[in-house]
Order: C-alpha cells, then sequence, then structure tokens
C-alpha cells in the first residue's frame, strides 16, 4: 500500500495572479512577526557566527577575462645546461668559411671552442680583415684545409673577453632630441690591439710557410651559377 501523502502547507501570502501576493511587503513584515524578533533581540535580527573557514587548500578558478595587454611572464627552465659538442671535423686550426654576419664568405682559422660552446676565429686580420671573434658553429662550413696553431697561445680569451660595457645614455632636452647628432665611434682599446698582434704574428708565420694558403685565406667565398653545394668538397 503506497504511504499517505503530506498535506501541503498554505502559504501565509496566496498568490492573486502569478508572481503578485494578497499581501503587500509591509503586512507580511508584521504577518510573520519579524517586528517581535527584532524587539526580543536589542531591535536587530539575530544573526548566527559564521564557521572558521576549513584550513583545507582550497583551488582558486583563473579569472574569466584577461587584460587586453599582453604581460610577459618570464617562462622557469628548468633543464640543465650541458656542454655543446663539437663537430668532429672542427679541429684547432681548421679552416672555416663563414656563412652568416658581417664576415660572411671569409675564410677564417679555428683556434678553440669556448666554455660557452661558441668558437675562437681569427683572419688573421691582415690578411683578410676578421679579426679574432666568436662564431656558431652552426654558421660555419669546415674545409680540410688546416694550419699549425701550435706556436699560438690562446689562455687569455674566454667569453668575457668579449663581453662589452653596458653605456648609461643621458636624457636630452626636447631641443637636443630633434637637433640630429653625429655618432661618436668608440675607439678599440690599445690592449686589444696588442692581443690581436700577439695571435697574428705567429699564425701568419704558419700561413706563409704553406704556399698559396695566404692568398686561399685573403679569398672570399661564393656561389657561381652552376655550382651545387651539397656536391662541392671542401
Amino acid at each position: 500500500m503506497a504511504p499517505p501523502k503530506k498535506a501541503r502547507m498554505a502559504s501565509r501570502n496566496p498568490s492573486l495572479i502569478r508572481g503578485i501576493g494578497k499581501f503587500s511587503r509591509s503586512k507580511m513584515y508584521h504577518k510573520r512577526g519579524i517586528w517581535a524578533i527584532k524587539a526580543k533581540h536589542g531591535g536587530s535580527f539575530p544573526h548566527h557566527d559564521l564557521k572558521p573557514a576549513p584550513t583545507t587548500p582550497v583551488a582558486v578558478k583563473p579569472p574569466k577575462f584577461y587584460p587586453a595587454d599582453d604581460v610577459k611572464t618570464p617562462i622557469p627552465n628548468h633543464r640543465k645546461a650541458k656542454p655543446t659538442k663539437l663537430r668532429a671535423s672542427i679541429t684547432p686550426g681548421t679552416v672555416l668559411i663563414l656563412l652568416a654576419g658581417r664576415f660572411m664568405g671569409k675564410r677564417v682559422v679555428f683556434l678553440k671552442q669556448l666554455p660557452s660552446g661558441l668558437l675562437l676565429v681569427s683572419g688573421p686580420f691582415k690578411i683578410n680583415g676578421v679579426p679574432l671573434r666568436r662564431v656558431n658553429q652552426a654558421y660555419v662550413i669546415a674545409t680540410s684545409t688546416k694550419v699549425d696553431i701550435s706556436q699560438v697561445n690562446t689562455d687569455k680569451f674566454d667569453d668575457k673577453y668579449f663581453t662589452k660595457e653596458k653605456r648609461k645614455r643621458a636624457k636630452k632636452s626636447e631641443g637636443e632630441f630633434f637637433e640630429a647628432e653625429k655618432e661618436e665611434t668608440k675607439a678599440l682599446p690599445q690592449e686589444k690591439k696588442d692581443d690581436q698582434k700577439s695571435v697574428d704574428a705567429p699564425l701568419i708565420k704558419a700561413i706563409e710557410a704553406v704556399e698559396d694558403l695566404k692568398a686561399y685565406l685573403g679569398a672570399r667565398f661564393s656561389l657561381r651559377s652552376g655550382m651545387k653545394p651539397h656536391e662541392l668538397v671542401f
């Protein structure tokens, strides 16, 4: 036998039509006796104290809207730096062809690999105008030509040797801002000039000992019509 249905409680404010009650808001205020409850508690409706918030962490939802401007946030890098592996075809004294940068197409002599993984090379400067500089091994072609660099001392050169000092620019007035100013070229320190000479002196001596090697280093490499790079032997 089905259980008897519970009697439905009649509303204190019956509806005349949907959404409109028989009694007004102020009438229901007195009808429900809220005035008596307030009078009993000093003129204010009693409120229960809220329970303390749980100590367990609560997942915070991301905001629904984002700022219009892109805010760059640093991406953490958890990878451990590995030393750059040098190509087997690049050994100390190997003549390299530069494929990018200011001296693109020039032939240089590889001296050693720096801790950063970059290659220390030199033209020499007196032969083809390439000074001591760092290059990435991804932008060079290793040739079969080699130079004896046993007399060249490169212990002094590291990555800090090539770092440049940051200069603070003074604020210009409104008049100076619109005036065209000539940029002052910073002269190369005498110490670096002496370092270049100390490296190039034994290097040029070893190059001149080999026939046609000086002319080979002084010539710029370029492709001509009909030449296929993948079929060339360097």
